[in-house]
C-alpha cells in the first residue's frame, strides 16, 4: 500500500516543476524522504519561498527559480533528469476566465516547452497534472475517462490541451507521458489565502479566526476531495507504470463524494465553532457535482489510495492548527 516501498535506481533525479507550490512541495518532500535527488523548478508566482526553504539545506535538493514559458530554462532544468513530475500551472477556474491569454501561455505553451525539453533530454517518464475540470458539463457520475463533456472554462481547456499534446509526444516521439486528473486535492501547505483559495483551507482559517466563511451557491455542490498523500502515491506509481499505458490520462481521487455544506458543519463541530456561513452567488464555470471512477488508475497504475476523506481531513486540520497564526 502507499508509495514508501516503491524503488527507483539509487541515483535517480526527479524534476518537480511547480515544486514550491502545494502539491509540488509535497512531492519534493516525499522523494527526499525516500532518499532520491530532487530538482525543483518554480518561478514563485504562486509557489512560496517558504516551501523551498524547507528543503534547501538538503544536499539532494536543488532549486531553480525559473519560468516554464522560457524554453531554455526548461532545457537546463531537464538536463540529466530521469523523471519529470510536471505540476507547474496556474489554477482557478474564475481567474482563468479573467486571464485567458496568460493561461494559454503558461499552462499550454509552458507544458509544451516542458514536453519538448524532456524529449530532447531523454527523460524516462513525464508525469503531469491534469484536472477533473476536463469533464466539463458531462453530468454522468462517477466521471469516467473517455466520457467528457463541453469544457466550461479556459482553465479546463488548458488541461485538455495538455493531455492532447502529451498524447502526441508519446505517439510521435516515444516520450512516455502519463496524465493525472486530480479531483479537489487538499492537505498540508495548501494556501488558505486569497480570492482563489481552495475551500477546505479557507474554511479552516476563517473558522480558526472566528470569521464567517462564504459558500458559493447553496452548498449542495459535491466534490471528490482527495488527500495529498494519495496524489503523491499516484505520481510515484505513474513513474513506474508499464510503457503500454503511456499517452493516457487517469482519474486521481479517492472515489468518494462530499457536499460542501456537510464539510462546513463537520469543520465547525471539530473546531468547536458556532458560526453560520454566508451564502454567495455560484461561481461561473464551476462544475456542480464531481465524483471519480478510479478503477482505471487502480488497474493500470496500481493506485490504491490509503487516505479517505475523514482521515485526510483530520490530518489537514491538525496541520493548519499548528501552522496558521490566528
Amino acid at each position: 500500500m502507499g508509495y514508501k516501498n516503491i524503488q527507483f535506481p539509487k541515483n535517480s533525479l526527479f524534476l518537480v516543476t511547480g515544486g514550491a507550490g502545494f502539491i509540488g512541495s509535497n512531492l519534493c518532500e516525499a522523494l527526499l524522504n525516500l532518499g532520491y535527488r530532487v530538482r525543483c523548478l518554480d518561478d514563485l508566482s504562486t509557489g512560496k519561498q517558504e516551501n523551498v526553504d524547507l528543503f534547501i539545506d538538503n544536499p539532494n535538493y536543488t532549486f531553480i527559480q525559473g519560468d516554464i514559458k522560457d524554453f531554455d530554462t526548461c532545457m537546463s532544468a531537464c538536463k540529466d533528469v530521469d523523471y519529470v513530475l510536471h505540476q507547474a500551472a496556474w489554477g482557478s477556474v474564475p481567474r482563468s476566465i479573467e486571464m485567458p491569454l496568460f493561461y494559454s501561455a503558461n499552462n499550454i505553451q509552458g507544458t509544451l516547452n516542458m514536453l519538448e525539453a524532456a524529449r530532447q533530454n531523454n527523460v524516462k517518464k513525464f508525469v503531469y497534472a491534469s484536472s477533473s475540470s476536463v469533464y466539463g458539463d458531462e453530468e454522468h457520475l462517477p466521471k469516467t475517462e473517455g466520457v467528457e463533456g463541453n469544457l466550461l472554462s479556459p482553465y479546463a481547456l488548458t488541461k485538455r490541451c495538455d493531455e492532447e499534446w502529451a498524447k502526441q509526444y508519446t505517439k510521435h516521439y516515444g516520450l512516455e507521458t502519463i496524465g493525472l486528473r486530480y479531483f479537489n486535492v487538499f492537505g498540508r501547505r495548501q494556501d488558505p489565502n486569497g480570492a482563489y483559495a481552495a475551500v477546505i483551507p479557507k474554511f479552516i482559517k476563517l473558522l480558526l479566526n472566528n470569521e464567517r466563511p462564504t459558500i458559493n451557491g447553496d452548498g449542495k455542490q459535491s466534490r471528490d476531495f482527495t488527500y495529498i498523500e494519495n496524489v503523491v502515491e499516484a505520481n510515484l506509481k505513474a513513474c513506474i507504470a508499464p510503457n503500454n499505458v503511456s499517452g493516457q490520462a487517469f482519474n486521481i481521487a479517492y472515489g468518494g463524494r462530499e457536499y460542501l455544506i456537510d464539510i462546513y458543519y463537520v469543520l465547525t463541530k471539530v473546531l468547536q465553532k458556532n458560526i453560520e456561513p454566508i451564502f454567495g452567488p455560484d461561481r461561473p464555470g464551476d462544475i456542480k457535482h464531481s465524483n471519480a471512477d478510479i478503477s482505471k488508475a487502480k488497474k493500470y497504475l496500481g493506485y490504491e489510495p490509503e487516505y479517505d476523506f475523514t482521515r485526510g481531513l483530520g490530518e489537514a486540520i491538525e496541520w493548519y492548527k499548528e501552522n496558521l497564526c490566528e
